[in-house]
């Protein structure tokens, strides 16, 4: 059996410094009231604006090289920007998809023409992706994928159709995960190839899928004879799986599986100081010990990422062990405060409690099942 090693990461002065400033723009947008905030942000907070915003301060694509339009800032001082971002709740969806995989996939992967054409436009937060994974058919088997796309004279003719979309309303590209060759049941992540599909080309429809809350942020997205010309093909023919393996490993490891509903942890511990009720604060203290071991996981595989490691089995740990950290922090609030939730209260404590709970559903679903992530971690840990 393989043991776990994570790097330890001591925070440097220099990414003090930068939380620092993070932290002063949070206060002064809070304070004008441009950030509204809200639980499962990166998910639901929508504002372009926003996005524009932080990109003119060279806070999306951090790590990328300064010829794409990056900043060449490390991969700590960017997860202490989007952890800042995250536990105030900030409107990040916009670009979260472009900034957190696109990117880094194109810089893997894409062609120089890709990287030139599009990275730039993202680390400006004016260009935004969606992710072309799920299918109506497949369930949480992504090998099962069955859009299919064929080869024509200058690209391929797309059909089919993904489902649980994330933003592909607001998007204006997505990365699809399709066939280009027939399905081998022997070898079924053989033949898969990834694709940039232009949103608003011909034969591309969108169609929401509401929340509970009647929120819009899912959507069904259909290909009908789409044409996706060669030079947006990502990588090799026949590649997908490996490459869209590797683009899960920036997905499931990030602060935000596990800092959804920070922003109503962070109410329940000021309505209980309010009360200076020690019980009742004693009672949250261990979700507290295992936020700081998940946030320690996550800034180690950070670390790990910036040392040109795929952390496969540990990114899928973090994603199991945080998507139920959140979701309990909802269960332990309302055990403690009395509250009445919904989305339109005026009470802090009783919206994000509404929102927490209505998304929560979503947590262990989104970016891989948690039977699916276990089942890399068994496979990792002890199969080989």
């Amino acid at each position: 059996m393989k043991s776990l090693q994570l790097p330890v990461v001591e925070l440097s002065e220099e990414i003090r410094k930068v939380r620092r400033e993070i932290r002063e723009f949070i206060f002064q947008e809070l304070e004008k009231g441009t950030i509204q905030p809200r639980c499962d942000s990166w998910l639901s907070g929508y504002s372009a604006e926003f996005s524009r915003m932080l990109g003119e301060r060279g806070w999306i694509g951090m790590t990328w090289p300064k010829r794409y339009g990056g900043h060449e800032r490390s991969s700590i001082e960017r997860y202490v920007v989007i952890e800042e971002l995250l536990a105030a709740g900030a409107p990040v969806s916009a670009h979260w998809i472009a900034d957190r995989q696109t990117g880094p996939l194109l810089l893997k992967f894409g062609t120089e023409h890709q990287k030139e054409f599009f990275l730039p436009q993202i680390a400006k937060g004016e260009c935004f992706f969606a992710i072309g994974l799920s299918e109506p058919n497949a369930g949480s088997d992504l090998a099962a994928v069955s859009s299919r796309a064929v080869k024509v004279e200058g690209g391929w003719v797309l059909n089919g159709s993904k489902t649980w979309t994330s933003g592909a309303h607001h998007a204006h590209y997505m990365i699809t995960l399709c066939r280009t060759s027939p399905m081998n049941p022997e070898k079924r992540h053989e033949g898969m190839s990834q694709l940039l599909v232009d949103l608003a080309a011909p034969g591309v429809t969108i169609r929401p899928i509401e929340l509970m809350t009647g929120e819009h942020h899912f959507n069904e997205v259909f290909f009908d004879n789409v044409f996706i010309p060669d030079e947006m093909v990502v990588g090799q023919i026949g590649n997908g799986w490996k490459q869209g393996m590797a683009e899960l490993a920036y997905e499931r490891s990030g602060p935000e599986r596990f800092l959804s509903t920070f922003p109503l942890l962070e109410e329940l511990l000021r309505a209980l100081r309010e009360k200076g009720d020690k019980r009742l604060i004693a009672q949250v203290s261990p979700m507290l010990s295992r936020l700081w071991t998940l946030r320690q996981m996550s800034i180690g595989i950070a670390n790990m990422l910036e040392q040109g490691v795929t952390p496969d089995l540990v990114a899928a740990l973090v994603k199991d062990m945080g998507t139920k950290f959140e979701q309990q922090v909802a269960e332990v609030a309302r055990l403690l405060v009395a509250c009445s939730p919904s989305i339109t209260s005026s009470s802090q404590f009783d919206k994000f409690m509404a929102e927490s709970i209505l998304h929560s559903p979503g947590f262990t679903l989104r970016g891989g099942t948690t039977e699916i992530l276990r089942g890399i971690v068994a496979k990792g840990v002890i199969g080989q």
